[in-house]
C-alpha cells in the first residue's frame, strides 16, 4: 500500500509540473490532481495495454514511436473524464505525457520494486 501511495504522489508531481510548464495543460483544484493521478494509473494499468496490443503492428512499423501517441491519448482520456483538467490539443497531451513519464522515470530511480525509497551505499575496498 505505501508503494501505491508513493507512486500516486509521484504522478501528482508530474501532473503539477505539466500544469506549470505547459500552457496547454490546465489543472484546477488540488482534488483534481489526486483524482487525475488515480485515473491515470487506472487507465495506464487497464486500457493502455489493450491499446498497445491492438496497435502493435503500427508500433513496430514506427520503431516504437507510436507509443508516444498512445501515452498522449491516455493523458487526453483522463483530461476528458475530468472537467477541471483541460488539455488544449494533441501537442499539449503529448508534451504533458512526456513530462509525467520523465518525472516518474526519475523518481523510479530512487524507489525500489516494493515502492520504498532506496539508498545505495557503495563501500570502496583497498586492495
Amino acid at each position: 500500500m505505501p508503494g501505491f501511495i508513493l507512486r500516486t504522489l509521484i504522478t501528482m508531481l508530474g501532473l503539477w509540473l505539466a500544469d506549470r510548464l505547459l500552457d496547454g495543460v490546465t489543472i484546477t483544484g488540488s482534488g483534481t490532481f489526486v483524482l487525475a493521478a488515480l485515473l491515470l494509473g487506472f487507465v495506464n494499468a487497464l486500457i493502455r495495454p489493450i491499446a498497445v496490443i491492438l496497435t502493435l503492428p503500427l508500433t513496430i512499423l514506427t520503431l516504437g514511436l507510436f507509443l508516444f501517441v498512445i501515452n498522449a491519448l491516455m493523458f487526453s482520456l483522463v483530461a476528458t473524464l475530468l472537467s477541471s483538467f483541460v488539455v488544449a490539443g494533441f501537442g499539449s497531451a503529448l508534451l504533458g505525457a512526456i513530462v509525467v513519464s520523465l518525472t516518474s522515470l526519475i523518481a523510479s530511480w530512487f524507489i525500489g520494486p516494493k515502492g520504498r525509497y532506496q539508498v545505495l551505499v557503495v563501500n570502496k575496498r583497498d586492495h
